[in-house]
């Protein structure tokens, strides 16, 4: 579908979400100020303005002083009011950490740290600008005076690849829900979204169940009788000699027979799977099982290759090479 085609399919609403949004700059860091911050009564602020109208009329009608001087007087109220609403957001500073690589299909966890450089500020609300697409519930918090606050967020990237950071909203009806007051924020993070792992793979390649079964259990004498090494950049957590650690206070690793002698290379001509993203899921599976038995494994796809090695960072390594992949 192109861009006209595209623009054509979406509602006037999304139109003009799509063009605003379009005007704003990509950035992780947001800072609140007049230029970027907006406000408008909510419909308990224009009920609030009608009946200031209504008392206003009925003491000119009846001539009463002391309904002028309640007029004007919750009248100035409210003005006081949309200030305060306007200032709970003045100066605040956002920001985005960056986003942990995770599953298609599972939610990606985002954290904001919110920045306050003045006074407390109360009920703050953040939320997708999407409601539609990402869900409604906004997260609520307070931001202490010359402190920071941490707010969560999450959403289910719908397939593997890059995806932007949908654009966010900070808002707040703060002191008495008069008066609504957002800013719209884009973040130019992005999420890398791996593909989802094949639920029942065949065994790794040239690898039986039993062969796998006489791995593990090589693996647990391994890891009773053979010795261990410093802990080296790559190593798993389950290499780690917890009770020497616990003795000595030197962080090593199990050297066992059965993890150092093993190694294969996981190839995209090997998988038997036709297509791209079944190709991609099944490799995805043995990358995780290789990982699961300590064995050091290597990942080939077509004019792309990873050595083999073993540990989380290998894992995830692995798992961002197939999730970028483009294309044979």
């Amino acid at each position: 579908m192109t861009g006209a085609q595209l623009s054509a399919a979406l509602s006037p609403r999304q139109r003009f979400r799509a063009w605003w949004q379009a005007r704003l700059p990509l950035t992780d860091t947001w800072q609140l100020g007049q230029r970027n911050v907006y406000i408008l009564p909510t419909r308990a602020g224009l009920m609030f303005a009608l009946t200031m109208v209504v008392m206003l009329l009925a003491s000119i009608n009846y001539q009463l002083n002391l309904g002028y001087a309640l007029t004007f007087l919750l009248a100035g109220a409210g003005m006081v009011s949309m200030h305060l609403t306007h200032g709970n957001l003045r100066a605040l500073t956002l920001h985005l950490k960056p986003v942990a690589s995770g599953f298609a299909g599972q939610p990606a966890q985002l954290e904001v740290v919110l920045r306050n450089p003045g006074r407390e500020r109360h009920g703050l609300a953040l939320r997708f600008d999407d409601r539609a697409r990402h869900g409604s519930h906004p997260a609520w918090c307070d931001a202490p005076a010359g402190g920071e606050a941490r707010v969560h967020l999450s959403f289910v990237p719908p397939h593997r690849g890059w995806h932007a950071v949908p654009a966010l909203v900070l808002e707040t009806h703060f002191p008495f829900g008069l008066f609504r007051a957002w800013s719209v924020w884009r973040p130019a993070g992005r999420v890398l979204a791996w593909p989802v792992p094949e639920t029942a793979p065949p065994p790794l390649p040239g690898h039986g169940a039993a062969a796998g079964d006489e791995r593990a259990a090589q693996r647990r004498r391994g890891s009773e009788l053979d010795g261990v090494r410093p802990f080296r950049r790559g190593d798993s957590l389950r290499q780690v000699a917890w009770k020497k650690v616990a003795a000595t206070g030197e962080l090593v690793s199990r050297e066992t027979a059965g993890l150092a002698s093993r190694s294969l290379w996981l190839d995209w001509a090997e998988t038997g799977a036709a297509g791209t993203e079944p190709r991609l899921a099944r490799l995805a599976a043995w990358v995780l099982q290789a990982d699961r038995d300590g064995i050091d494994c290597g990942l080939r796809l077509p004019g792309r290759e990873l050595p083999p090695r073993q540990g989380d960072a290998h894992r995830r390594n692995a798992l961002d090479l197939l999730a970028e992949w483009s294309g044979a």
